[in-house]
This record gives structure tokens, sequence and C-alpha cells, in this order.
């Protein structure tokens, strides 16, 4: 039996690149996601496929912190949120988070006030932290939950129309069946 720490269960992020902070200052990583990479990020964010996954960044640390600058670029076909038809999305979107060293964890019923610039901030453990999730997360934030496509009305009235005469909820069910 070897005595070495077991280590933590969990799963793997999808594009992960963990860096040293100790050596962020002055790196540009240049991230593209592999196609195996692409397809777990998709099954993440329920998107039909993602064709390009870019991202550019520059990275400055000052003591414990690291932020990064750069560009997101991605091509993906996401689902109408109405009619389901797949359609093409492009997302070139400026990049800006900032690696925060982890802090006191904060009891589940605690109030915790945020300023602007908390929200851009991803807390890491130890000597490491993750750019490739910071960059999966930057697109499940750019991309569009209720996208609707040019055929959207017309796939909303259709249904409308054969639920209309059968109550207030009929139409809920008729688009629930009609995704289906």
């Amino acid at each position: 039996m070897s005595d070495a720490p077991i280590p933590a269960a969990g799963p793997r992020p999808e594009f992960s690149l963990s860096l040293d902070v100790r050596q962020a200052e002055g790196k540009a990583p240049h991230l593209e996601a592999g196609e195996a990479e692409r397809a777990a990020i998709a099954k993440r964010f329920s998107l039909v496929r993602i064709d390009r996954l870019v991202a550019d960044l520059e990275l400055h640390r000052q003591d414990r912190v690291v932020e990064a600058r750069g560009r997101l670029q991605a091509d993906f076909v996401q689902s109408c949120a109405v009619s389901a038809e797949d359609m093409d999305v492009s997302v070139d979107e400026p990049l800006y988070f900032r690696f925060v060293p982890e802090t006191t964890i904060y009891a589940p019923d605690e109030e915790v006030e945020l300023s602007a610039e908390d929200y851009d901030e991803i807390e890491y453990s130890g000597t490491h932290f993750d750019i490739g999730e910071a960059v999966t997360q930057s697109l499940g934030l750019a991309i569009d939950p209720f996208l609707t496509g040019p055929d959207a009305d017309t796939a909303r009235n259709t249904v409308m129309g054969k639920a209309e005469d059968q109550g207030p909820f009929a139409a809920l069910k008729a688009l629930k069946l009609d995704k289906d």
C-alpha cells in the first residue's frame, strides 16, 4: 500500500489549462479547443456543436493575483429556443478576469456584497489556476439562452393556434410536445 495522498475526486473540466501563478507574468497563452474538448463543451452548454473555440490572452501578475485580458472567438450551432431549428452563431468577445487566492469560505445563508470588480474574479487554491475553464465559463456567459431564429414566430403561431381552444395551459403543453 502506498502512503501517497489520494487526489480529490471530481470531474475534470472539458477544456483545462492549468498555469502556475508564479510563472504567469508576461505569458500570452493561445488556447484552442480540440475536437473532443469542443464536443464535451457543446454537451455541457446544450449546443448542437462547437466548430471553433479560440482565446488569446495576456497575463500580468502582482503578488498572487493574475490578471488575464484578451479575446474569445467561437463559432457554434445552437438550436432556436422556439422552433428548435439549428442556427449558426459567432462570438467575438473581450475577456477580462482576475485569478485570486482562495479566501474565506462563506456560510450558506450569509449575505455577501460584491462590487462590479468582484464579478470577474476566479478563486484558486495552491499555486495553479485553470485558464481553460475560465475561457469555457466565458463562452457559457456569451451564449444567448433564448436565441430565436427567423422561423420562431411561425412556429409559435402554429402551436398557439392548435391549442387556442383548449384552455390556458394547452398552449404550454403543445409547445413542450412540439419540441419532443
